[in-house]
């Protein structure tokens, strides 16, 4: 079992308008088998033990499904693999990038409040669904199965959009710190499928205008938040949005203005 001592710079901050500042700490003996919030987990263990206060950071599932663990890891939003959670990385994966020293902080955006060291709010993301992420309508009771049949194209499409956990990855790896691909598969999983289609272009209005309104930047085709996706979702989905809501400006006046910057 191969071991080894990291240098760690990790981001501390005591609440939103606390400046911050790295603090270093030595992880000493290392197992290449640990996850790397298991390497925190010992890290807080020993600042506890010497009377120190624990460094914060968000995690429940360690299964990359709840997308709580969000964390920058040497520049990359959840670590250098693609399509990997921050609960997910094992040290054996930084042994392998060659990294004797890794520099660990909170997602940067303004529509992200710092709470405390690496932990944000991203209660942003839960009013952009507020504003329109659900179905309203009444759809009936459920039908037979092949009663409404949709194209498996159609539905693995739907599906691929639903995948997104909301972890936020994307605006932090955005440089405008952009909720488009957040926002466009919210918008997306529901107005694919038939159930979705009535308020369609109405939820891509509201949504969008949301998204502008708690100030996050617009998108401008980086493509980074496709990268650092964990689940890998396209930013094709963007491309969808946009018609959508460019069909909502067409069709409905009173769409609020000022979304698409470089888009």
């Amino acid at each position: 079992m191969k071991t080894k001592n990291l240098k760690l710079h990790v981001w501390r901050q005591n609440g939103p308008t606390d400046t911050g500042r790295f603090e270093d700490h030595v992880a000493e003996n290392v197992s290449e088998h640990m996850s790397f919030l298991e390497m925190l987990d010992e890290l807080n263990e020993r600042l506890i033990a010497d009377g120190k206060d624990p460094v914060a950071f968000d995690h429940d599932c360690r299964e990359g499904i709840c997308g709580m663990c969000s964390m920058v890891i040497n520049g990359h939003a959840h670590g250098p693999h693609e399509r990997t959670t921050t609960c997910q990385i094992h040290m054996r994966h930084l042994f392998d990038e060659g990294w004797d020293e890794v520099w660990v902080e909170p997602w940067r955006a303004s529509a992200f409040p710092i709470q405390k060291d690496l932990v944000v709010e991203r209660q942003a993301l839960d009013e952009i669904i507020h504003a329109g992420g659900y179905i309203s309508i009444r759809t009936g009771s459920a039908r037979d199965a092949n009663e409404a049949p949709i194209p498996k194209p159609i539905a693995d499409r739907a599906f691929d959009a639903a995948t997104c956990i909301g972890c936020g990855a994307c605006v932090a790896a955005c440089p405008n710190a952009s909720a488009s691909l957040f926002t466009a598969a919210k918008i997306a999983h529901l107005g694919l499928l038939p159930q979705g289609q009535a308020e369609r272009m109405s939820r891509a209005k509201r949504m969008v205008a949301k998204m502008d309104e708690l100030g996050f930047g617009g998108c401008t085709n980086h493509g980074e938040c496709e990268k650092a996706c964990p689940k890998g979702i396209s930013i094709d989905f963007i491309a969808q949005m946009n018609r959508d809501l460019l069909k909502a400006v067409i069709t409905d006046r009173d769409v609020p203005s000022g979304h698409g910057d470089g888009e």
